[in-house]
């Protein structure tokens, strides 16, 4: 292992060791990573003694001042270079069962591994000169890495009751990693699921979002409905499943359709909002579900319901209200109207007005739409994929050629006001929404003179009369 240590961090905190005269060690997922060959800078070090004291000599070795010290949870963590280096004494700890803040002790390497979530987080690697290098693995961790096993290092059911937050890693490394959790820890996570209730929200988000963030993402809500958790984590999404039939007619499962269009999207984007529009994308369809003789299963309206829903789900998961909820909340809104369009004739009306609608968003409407082509048949998938072509075809000519997205109509309601001498008044905005409408439909052009000449037309209509002119406007001869 010494290969994997000849970086100068791991030298310093080597020397400090044997001056300081302490036990000190590498653990978790840095060595864990090693193995996996996956490139790490954070690092987890254990020492037997004062993590807060050996971090201050570590700091002082290197002459930084880059040192934060938690004294009341017995750690440091030092930035240094590229690394982010956390310092903790070995510890034991013990669990109340109604909470996860732990009573803690010293304790020996051993101890500390046994507190350690799976196996293959508990790795160690000693950093004192006797044994530089040396691997430490009670539990068989590094057959468990070999064989793609998600294992705890004690009875699961200890582990688990100790930090019910356990259970939600357990699905996020192996749905990160793509491994399969050992049997009996996987049935001891069903047993206990109501355990996570304990746990902060934000602390469970943390976890889900990682999870989120892996190649498949839908095998963990897989994992999370199997066990038993998924309804305490998002039971909007428990809701969607099941098929139903009624007079031989049967409708799709949409939880699994939604973890189909969550690959499909994971597949082609990184984007952590996009994959959760993409999971929430059909959320409104058991709400609006009805079987209607004669036509079969609909769920008219799931779109605009689903976008109502987008900011109660995140105020309850505690995920963030801003920007990001508002575009999963647009996704959510106008993700059937590409499919629409790759249906019908594309008319630049139509077209304009997705453009304006969607704004900057739209090459990602576009790639959730394409992710919801979920078809069996061959041939559907060819035929909806050839069709969204010529809808991105035409996306792009309409907005070469118009400018559409994002626009401002280049008349603005002062310009209305000052124009007729009003006040605010609902008059000023119906002569904005007639240009607006003008400039989409293709009626007028996105151009200044041509919407004056429309406000003034229309002005006029509503009974006004125009008292002063803007001076670029250059009525036509």
């Amino acid at each position: 292992m010494r290969e994997y240590l000849s970086s100068r961090i791991f030298k310093t905190i080597s020397e400090v060791a044997d001056l300081e005269g302490v036990e000190v060690y590498v653990i978790g997922g840095f060595v864990r990573d090693i193995f996996l060959n996956r490139p790490s800078k954070d690092i987890d070090i254990v020492v037997v003694g004062s993590g807060v004291e050996f971090a201050k000599a570590v700091a002082n070795r290197l002459r930084s001042k880059r040192l934060t010290l938690f004294k009341n949870f017995g750690t440091a963590q030092l930035k240094h270079n590229e690394w982010d280096i956390e310092f903790v004494g070995a510890r034991k700890e013990s669990y109340r069962l109604d909470s996860r803040k732990p009573i803690v002790e010293d304790g020996t390497l051993e101890d500390d591994q046994k507190r350690r979530d799976f196996t293959i987080n508990a790795l160690a690697l000693s950093l004192n000169a006797k044994n530089y290098g040396e691997l430490l693995d009670p539990f068989g961790g590094i057959k468990d890495l070999k064989n793609g096993i998600i294992r705890t290092p004690l009875d699961p059911a200890t582990t688990f009751s100790d930090d019910p937050l356990r259970m939600l890693r357990a699905i996020r490394f192996a749905t990160q990693l793509n491994f399969n959790i050992e049997p009996e820890t996987f049935k001891a996570i069903g047993q206990m699921s109501n355990r996570i209730t304990i746990v902060s929200t934000e602390r469970i988000m943390d976890e889900v979002n990682k999870m989120m963030l892996a190649p498949s993402p839908s095998r963990g809500w897989l994992l999370l409905d199997e066990c038993g958790l998924l309804p305490y984590v998002l039971p909007e999404l428990t809701a969607m499943k099941g098929v139903e039939t009624r007079n031989g007619i049967a409708h799709k499962d949409n939880f699994y359709h939604t973890l189909e269009v969550l690959d499909n999207l994971a597949a082609k984007s990184d984007s952590l909002w996009l994959r959760w529009a993409a999971l929430l994308h059909d959320i409104g369809k058991p709400r609006t579900k009805k079987f209607i003789p004669g036509q079969g299963w609909t769920f008219h309206g799931h779109e605009f319901l689903g976008a109502k829903m987008i900011p109660e789900i995140f105020r309850k998961l505690k995920l963030p209200l801003n920007e990001k909820m508002k575009f999963v909340q647009k996704m959510v809104l106008l993700h059937l109207r590409p499919i629409i369009l790759s249906q019908d004739i594309v008319t630049d009306s139509a077209v304009r007005r997705l453009l304006f609608d969607a704004g900057d968003d739209i090459d990602d409407l576009m790639a959730l739409c394409e992710a919801d082509i979920t078809s069996k048949n061959d041939y559907t998938v060819r035929k909806h994929l050839a069709n969204f072509r010529i809808v991105r075809k035409k996306l792009k000519e309409i907005e070469e050629k118009d400018a559409i997205r994002n626009f401002q109509p280049p008349v603005t309601g002062e310009m209305i006001m000052e124009t007729f001498n009003l006040s605010p008044c609902k008059e000023v905005g119906i002569i904005k929404n007639r240009i607006k409408d003008a400039i989409l439909d293709g009626e007028i052009r996105n151009d200044f003179n041509q919407a004056y000449g429309l406000m003034l037309k229309t002005g006029e209509e509503l009974g006004f009369v125009p008292v002063k002119l803007h001076p670029n406007y250059k009525p036509a001869s």
